[in-house]
């Protein structure tokens, strides 16, 4: 399920109610998948529970090797070549697990990324495990906080019982099918980058599933 931005945008959730809808978000069946070879990543020695600094500087690692290979990207595009970006959502362009409040805040080394490559043409699309019923709520946050959505990937009702890995490719063959090149896949969970559609993809940490 794709959704746009044909609505108006209304800011009217509290930080209450958004925490409670988030809670629907959590994947379920997901499946051990293992991240693809060629996956840009960071290994940190943190260990127990994750501090926000530390996870911020894992991040910045990660976005210190994205941000040279997407100016050559980019640069390199072909004419007519209509290059996207796939982002996940909960821990990679928003703080889920540390943003308390609504709107949750963007996780500042992938918004500063996401905004070099929207600054130069390249779409931003935004697949995630979150539930069709906060899309709008979500989409909101996301343009609050500075990124420009071509277009978010809910999961409809349907979605709810496949593979989440399963579900997150499919979404990426379906913006292929836009005609779009995805010329990058950023996520902190092997679900978001294995299978394929994707140039190159970048991890961010997870700590062994500890952050969603």
């Amino acid at each position: 399920m794709t959704t746009r931005r044909p609505w108006a945008r209304r800011a009217t959730v509290t930080a209450f109610s958004a925490t409670a809808l988030l809670a629907l978000a959590v994947p379920a069946g997901a499946t051990t998948t293992s991240t693809p070879a060629d996956t840009a990543t960071i290994t940190s020695t943190a260990a127990g529970d994750v501090d926000y600094a530390t996870w911020q500087r894992d991040c910045q690692a990660v976005m210190d090797q994205a941000l040279p290979y997407l100016e050559d990207r980019i640069a390199a595009g072909g004419p007519g070549e209509k290059q996207a970006i796939v982002l996940d959502v909960d821990n990679t362009a928003l703080e889920t697990d540390f943003g308390f409040s609504y709107p949750q805040p963007a996780n500042k080394p992938v918004l500063d990324v996401a905004r070099y490559a929207q600054e130069h043409g390249v779409a931003l699309f935004f697949v995630t495990a979150r539930p069709g019923i906060i899309a709008s709520v979500t989409e909101y946050n996301l343009e609050h906080v500075g990124y420009t959505v071509s277009g978010l990937h809910v999961r409809g009702l349907p979605d709810l019982f496949k593979d989440v890995a399963a579900y997150k490719t499919a979404q990426r063959a379906a913006i292929e099918a836009q005609g779009y090149t995805v010329i990058a896949n950023i996520g902190n969970s092997a679900t978001d980058l294995s299978g394929g559609h994707a140039e190159k993809t970048f991890k961010l940490p997870d700590y062994d599933g500890q952050l969603s």
